[in-house]
């Protein structure tokens, strides 16, 4: 463990001469308190010394040469979307908040790439594109809230991942600035580039403990001119997955987008929204989209992927043919979360991620595991990728004593039939501070030692973002 120090009232003018004073917060808990913490319930934390506010790359340099010279912990965040602790200080020292580095700094038609800041609103890139006929595919479902920092430091996925990918595809290069304070550029506008190690793809997923993104280059696509949603219900889960496959392998569509939704997640969901769906006897639910170039080949694609799914058990395919419809549908998928808060306030987000094929065995194992601990794990999630929200969620009437005792065995055997089924304990949320203590037990010794080498040689002082990941 590093010895860090504490911020003194020195370091902190040296802070305000490189951003102003208007861009530090110190000695100001109500200011500080809202850093301490993102959306991961229950993430153990602590103030920041400060939170400092740069705009452009030569004023993270700055900071960071005096962070590295003081040793002082620093912890780069974006929207504090997170759902891992990963942008908490753990080790206080100083948060480097990128909100002011929000700009799209060049939308390039000709190479079909955008280039932004780390602190821009991800859904805000595609507003920006829609005018060109392009879009960036690379984004999460949180898309109206996180920054585009977070989602290339988590490797962020979503829905869409099945057929367009994670992040970490549509990244092509990084300017970052090291633990040291030295400004690094890797990759450019190049579709092919083998020239050296790949560092790029290192760094995305990163979780802020290699280095602070200054400059992202996005790679862009061509924007779909049609998409159609689908809502398959099943009567058990091993034929909805058993599905899936069937719809890739033998319809050769790949959807867009391919969510599930077991009884108890969808059931809450409709009663949280008061909708009427005639679901009494599914135990699973599809929800598929499929865009494309043309009208003509999507609704060849969504009549394929019905067959398909007809033939595998399903016993309702609808097809939504309005926005309003697809809105409809895509309500359900998006409440799941929010209509257990209603039950309980207090949830363990999870999103274990198993091969497509182990999901109905993974989803028994969840069973035996809320039967075993007595506390309700609705399973929802991205069939397509194999990347399950496990979800347990608190009994209404324990106590947080109680909760907080059996939590972390709870989870430690959620992770093993994880790992067991050839799984990681993350699919897309991240290891952060949440999930350290399960991954260093779970994952490879080599692995792990590997990692630590990386981290080491990056970061000699192991000043970037503390507690986190290993």
């Amino acid at each position: 463990m590093c010895s860090f120090r504490e911020l003194t009232d020195e370091m902190v003018s040296e802070l305000v001469e490189v951003v102003g004073s208007a861009n530090v917060y110190y000695r100001d808990p109500e200011r500080l308190e809202p850093y301490s913490r993102d959306e991961t319930a229950d993430c153990a934390a602590r103030l920041p010394d400060a939170v400092v506010r740069p705009k452009n790359a030569s004023e993270i340099s700055a900071i960071m040469r005096l962070a590295n010279r003081e040793m002082i912990p620093v912890t780069a965040r974006g929207a504090g979307s997170g759902l891992s602790g990963g942008a908490v200080p753990v080790h206080g020292g100083i948060v480097l908040d990128c909100c002011r580095m929000n700009h799209i700094l060049d939308i390039d038609t000709k190479n079909m790439t955008v280039t932004v800041e780390p602190g821009v609103i991800t859904s805000e890139i595609n507003e920006a594109l829609r005018p060109y006929g392009l879009f960036y595919a690379g984004y999460p479902m949180s898309l109206e809230t996180c920054t585009v920092g977070g989602n290339v430091a988590e490797n962020a996925g979503g829905g869409k991942a099945v057929k367009y990918g994670v992040t970490g595809r549509y990244v092509l290069g990084l300017e970052m600035v090291s633990a040291t304070g030295d400004l690094v550029s890797m990759g450019g506008k190049l579709v092919k580039d083998v020239s050296g190690l790949n560092l790029i793809q290192l760094m995305v997923g990163s979780e802020g403990i290699l280095g602070i993104f200054t400059k992202i280059i996005l790679k862009l696509l061509p924007l779909p001119k049609a998409s159609v949603d689908m809502l398959c219900l099943f009567k058990t889960i091993r034929e909805a997955i058993e599905a899936v496959p069937k719809i890739m392998a033998e319809g050769g569509i790949i959807p867009t987008a391919m969510e599930f939704m077991d009884k108890l997640s969808f059931e809450s969901a409709c009663d949280y929204l008061n909708e009427s769906l005639p679901c009494a006897d599914a135990g699973a639910m599809l929800l598929i989209t499929v865009d494309g170039a043309d009208a003509e080949q999507v609704e060849h694609d969504y009549d394929v992927i019905g067959e398909q799914c007809l033939r595998a058990g399903a016993t309702h395919v609808y097809v939504a043919d309005t926005k309003a419809n697809s809105e409809r549908i895509w309500r359900i998928r998006r409440s799941v979360a929010e209509a257990f808060k209603v039950f309980s306030p207090h949830q363990s987000l999870e999103d274990i991620v198993v091969p497509i094929a182990a999901i109905p065995e993974m989803s028994a194992a969840i069973g035996e595991i809320s039967a075993k601990y007595g506390v309700m794990i609705p399973c929802y999630g991205h069939a397509g990728d194999g990347n399950l929200h496990a979800t347990p969620v608190m009994p209404p009437e324990w106590s947080l004593e109680q909760w907080h005792a059996t939590l972390p065995g709870l989870l430690r055997d959620l992770y093993s039939e994880t790992v067991r089924l050839g799984g990681r304990i993350s699919g897309e949320h991240g290891i952060g501070y949440k999930r350290r203590e399960y991954f260093v037990e779970l994952a490879d010794p080599g692995y792990l030692a590997m990692m630590r080498a990386v981290k080491k040689g990056l970061d000699p002082n192991g000043i970037l973002n503390p507690g986190k990941v290993i």
